[in-house]
């Protein structure tokens, strides 16, 4: 039977592509951003997210602090890709979800499996006259160009039959429509550009909905998917190697290191009715990114938690940015 031989939690911050220095730069979005999420579901400005909060991160966005926080994230999704070369999958499954790169207000599946033979990256971040700092960002998310990388349509079609089977109405999508930038994100294309090393992996991309009411699914929901996405590729016959990421994540864009040591500890002890308890207030805009690990940690299934990292990349006094999380599961 097919197996999965690595799960992984990785975060894709847009700050993951660039230096501490350049963080200021998302900072100026935080800044005017007047949609800021709170884990109780509200959403506000940044003066009004101060005013409640106060200046509880002016002594830790230090240039010194910011740089060592960069070079702790990047000695994590080394080691993520070491993980990766060591486990030698046959395919990747990356739960991931689309910010709109793809798909539009026209068609929103809670669930979607691509099964095409190839994928096409968003070129959304291509425009030679973007800042220097976009383009860095572009070519980090692979969404510089369009970028062609292989699938593995076969196993996409089983598990999509399968998760059928197993009760989920999945969207099936065989083709990508020609639409200007139009393409897959940077759920995807962080997780390739950072973790393949150039290896032409097969990929099947698992698009989950977290962003865009009202159709998100549940913590419960995510976590059943995840259990049943494991059983599907077991029944599987042949002898495939299976990986499977969960890209994004934790809490943003207001950082709530309470959640996200919640949903650490969660994976850690394996407590699971954990991860299926948080609330949906919780889980809104860049928060919402949490399902996909949720997703992972359900497809993990008996294999143990090897290791986590956790680092939260303030860049306002406020504390906003992103809990940025690293994580594998595998074989003891």
């Amino acid at each position: 039977m097919a197996q999965i031989v690595l799960a992984i939690g990785a975060s894709h911050t847009p700050l993951l592509t660039l230096t501490a220095e350049q963080w200021r730069h998302r900072a100026a979005a935080d800044y005017a951003n007047t949609q800021l999420n709170l884990s109780d579901g509200r959403l506000m400005p940044y003066a009004e997210v101060l005013a409640e909060l106060g200046p509880r991160c002016a002594d830790v966005i230090t240039p010194e602090i910011l740089s060592a926080k960069e070079r702790a994230c990047h000695a994590a999704l080394d080691r993520l890709a070491d993980e990766l070369e060591r486990a030698a999958p046959d395919v990747v499954v990356i739960v991931g979800d689309d910010h709109r790169e793809l798909f539009t207000p026209a068609n929103q599946p809670a669930i979607a499996i691509y099964h095409g033979e190839e994928m096409v990256t968003s070129n959304q971040y291509g425009d030679e006259e973007s800042a220097a700092w976009v383009q860095q960002m572009g070519r980090g998310y692979m969404m510089d160009a369009r970028h062609t990388l292989p699938c593995a349509p076969q196993l996409a079609l089983e598990l999509i039959r399968g998760l059928v089977d197993e009760h989920f109405d999945v969207g099936a999508c065989a083709r990508m429509e020609e639409r200007g930038k139009s393409g897959f994100g940077h759920a995807y294309g962080f997780i390739v550009r950072r973790l393949f090393r150039g290896r032409a992996i097969p990929v099947v991309p698992v698009l989950l909905n977290t962003y865009y009411g009202p159709n998100v699914p549940s913590a419960e929901r995510c976590h059943d998917l995840g259990l049943a996405m494991r059983r599907v590729i077991e029944a599987m016959p042949g002898t495939q190697r299976i990986a499977v990421v969960g890209s994004g994540g934790l809490s943003h864009f207001v950082v709530d290191e309470e959640l996200d040591h919640l949903v650490l500890s969660a994976i850690a002890s394996g407590d699971h009715a954990a991860l299926r308890s948080i609330p949906r207030s919780a889980l809104n805009s860049g928060s919402s990114e949490i399902l996909n690990w949720i997703v992972a940690a359900g497809a993990a299934g008996g294999l143990p938690l090897a290791w986590s990292e956790y680092q939260p990349l303030f860049r306002t006094p406020a504390g906003t940015g992103v809990g940025a999380g690293f994580a594998a599961w595998k074989p003891a």
